[in-house]
């Protein structure tokens, strides 16, 4: 379900209205939602969790007892989510890494290097000289994997089968491998495949992709006669905004990587989803600050806006959203109130400030508030916070 919970409502109500806008997580939603997950998986499926999705520390740590690592995607990922877990394995991916951040990560152990290029191999291999002449890296090359267009057909976001800045060309991949294999390297390890080619598909389109992924990852392998042991296959599982209810089936996904580990009896295969795993646990919570008419329809202006939630307006959706009615007016001044529909609009100075286009509320008053729901990812972390240099939200954990 993504009505917010009791606790949820009580928090909401309960806040001063200085304190709104707010981010509001519910932990336990978080940890019971993570367990599932983990529960639906097979024993040869490691799950990672992608930072960049929501990499608060408290949901960094609620994460911890049912994921087997985290994937960073910056220096600055790097540091935050080491200092938030420390001792955790991290996978470094993400292109356009600085020799800087690799130099970090080699210094940090970084526990799987993604690499998108073979510049980016030798840059690794020769700053690994440097941090430990003796040091063995392993290393991971990113693919951007040729599978038929048709696998892609039903993403919402494609970062390979197609021209991309992602991973490497499938027409460099036996060179790549020839040099982790010849010596040419002598730091780096090949320690698996990686090809994250989409992200916004359901179980048995995420199971197709997969399967070509494998299926072409095992034929280049097996050219160079060395085992496919580990083979990462990236996140990307579908959450749709529209129908918030219809979560990914994780049962059904889990019972398809079983089928498909059932004739690669050596292979681990790795995912990392990160919206799929927090979307869900978070709310955005905020107050109508003003009603009004507008060439006949009604639009309803709140607190804070898209540069605190940025979602809808880089997805294009309307986001989730449920009104918490408030009957207390402590203002000497008339209430201001209308009739829906409504647009629900934030206080910039753009039209493209919209969390919603249609809120299907009969009514609404100034002072009543409103919880966003699915907003436990790319929510915030992705916002432009400081465009008017409104006042940022305040951030509250439900652990119980």
């Amino acid at each position: 379900m993504t009505d917010p919970t009791p606790a949820v409502r009580d928090l909401v109500r309960s806040l001063d209205p200085a304190e709104l806008p707010s981010y509001v997580y519910d932990m336990e939603a978080l940890r019971t939602h993570t367990e599932a997950v983990r529960a639906a998986l097979p024993a040869r499926v490691e799950l990672y969790y992608a930072a960049k999705a929501n990499p608060e520390p408290h949901v960094l740590a609620a994460l911890a007892p049912y994921v087997d690592g985290y994937e960073v995607a910056s220096g600055g990922e790097l540091a935050h989510v080491r200092a938030a877990v420390p001792g955790r394995p991290l996978a470094f991916g993400g292109p356009g890494k600085t020799p800087s951040e690799i130099t970090t990560a080699l210094e940090l152990g970084v526990h799987r290097f993604h690499v998108e290029s073979a510049h980016e191999l030798r840059v690794l291999d020769a700053l690994a000289v440097r941090t430990d002449p003796a040091a063995r890296i392993a290393v991971m090359p990113r693919f951007n994997v040729p599978v038929p267009s048709a696998l892609l057909d039903g993403t919402a976001l494609a970062m390979g089968g197609r021209p991309t800045p992602f991973g490497i060309d499938p027409s460099e991949a036996d060179a790549v491998l020839r040099a982790l294999t010849d010596g040419s390297h002598p730091r780096l390890v090949l320690a698996g495949l990686h090809a994250h080619l989409a992200s916004g598909l359901r179980p048995p389109d995420q199971l197709a992709l997969n399967a070509a992924v494998v299926e072409w990852a095992t034929a280049l392998t097996v050219r160079h006669d060395v085992p496919l042991t580990e083979l990462n296959v990236g996140g990307g599982m579908a959450v749709d905004y529209a129908r918030p209810d219809d979560r990914f089936d994780w049962k059904a996904y889990g019972a398809g990587l079983a089928d498909l580990l059932r004739d690669h009896p050596r292979l681990t295969l790795r995912i990392e989803p990160g919206r799929a795993l927090t979307a869900y646990c978070g709310w955005y919570a905020t107050e109508v600050l003003d009603v009004k008419r507008s060439r006949g329809e009604s639009f309803a202006v709140v607190r804070g806006g898209t540069h605190h939630l940025r979602t809808p307006a880089t997805k294009g959706h309307d986001q989730p959203c449920t009104v918490l009615p408030v009957d207390l007016w402590p203002h000497p001044w008339p209430r201001p109130g209308a009739l829906g529909p409504f647009a629900v609009a934030g206080q910039l100075c753009t039209p493209k400030d919209t969390l919603t286009r249609h809120l299907p509320a009969a009514a609404l008053r100034a002072g009543d508030r409103l919880l966003f729901s699915v907003a436990g990812a790319y929510a915030w972390n992705i916002s432009h916070h400081d465009f008017l240099m409104h006042p940022r939200p305040s951030f509250h954990f439900l652990h119980a």
